[in-house]
């Protein structure tokens, strides 16, 4: 079967631009929020699965600020919050002339989406949340410590070889600085070798700003602020998550009264049909 065209453009806010990709559609607008580290090169194959499992949307994958071929954070910001992710792509959302949308985001970005529910309500109707989580705080504190440093430009390019064992490292062990047996992953694959390069590839185009909508996601206090989303909700549950973010999807969908919760084993199509007919309604 021949895979739906992708096409790359750019939108300009106060930032810079910022760089998105579109499956265009007839269907209500989806914009697409990608995980950290990566960019919305991640999510294209969930773009075009979306398009396979019959969702129609006009979907926008947007690179957040601070990732991918985007503009970084404003200057001078040294620790932006959420708030602030949520409201530059809400101002992407103004700017490509997208008048109501639904929204899509994994891990950071499903927290980037809940800052855009929260500051649209108006304009957002339906939310699938993917990966999702909130921590303790003796979590909050070690990820913040230790999971994404602040980078710089090396004489000897050590950068590149820590961004591509940073990148393999995250599939072998939740979270990926406890090497240790207790964290190990045994439910998922190591990416391939090209996969491992493009997103080492997205750390280092943004190396001196790739941390800070990470570290950003880690402080984020999820139940705090999921509590007031109104749009219609989904929580996608995957057998192959870590423990504490599977369980997560069912106590955070418990706490909206518009919101349910996909189980998946966690194979892209079987997702793609849920979020589909979520979509569809």
């Amino acid at each position: 079967m021949t895979q739906p065209l992708i096409d790359r453009a750019f939108v300009r806010i106060e930032e810079g631009l910022v760089h998105y990709r579109r499956l265009a559609g007839e269907g209500h607008p989806l914009m697409m929020f990608h995980p950290s580290p990566n960019s919305s090169r991640g999510l294209m194959p969930v773009m075009q699965a979306l398009r396979q499992a019959g969702c129609a949307a006009d979907m926008y994958a947007l690179d957040t600020l601070g990732n991918g071929d985007s503009a970084p954070p404003r200057a001078g910001m040294d620790a932006p919050g959420i708030e602030y992710f949520g409201d530059a792509m809400a101002r992407v959302m103004d700017a490509l002339g997208l008048e109501t949308v639904d929204l899509y985001g994994m891990h950071t970005g499903a927290r980037i989406a809940c800052e855009v529910a929260l500051l649209r309500p108006d304009r957002v109707r339906r939310v699938v949340f993917r990966g999702i989580s909130d921590f303790d705080e003796a979590t909050r504190n070690a990820r913040l410590e230790h999971y994404a440093p602040e980078c710089d430009f090396d004489d000897y390019g050590r950068q590149f070889v820590w961004a591509f064992n940073f990148v393999r490292d995250q599939a072998l062990h939740s979270p990926y600085f406890k090497r240790d047996p207790e964290h190990r992953l045994t439910n998922r694959a190591v990416p391939g070798a090209a996969d491992l390069h493009e997103r080492a590839l997205d750390v280092l185009k943004n190396l001196t700003s790739y941390h800070k909508p990470y570290r950003a996601a880690f402080a984020y206090r999820t139940t705090e602020r999921i509590v007031n989303v109104a749009a219609s909700s989904l929580f996608i549950k995957s057998a192959g998550d870590p423990p504490h973010i599977a369980a997560a999807a069912s106590e955070l969908a418990a706490l909206l009264p518009n919101a349910q919760v996909g189980e998946i084993s966690g194979a892209l199509p079987e997702e793609a049909a849920v979020v589909a007919r979520f979509l569809n309604g």
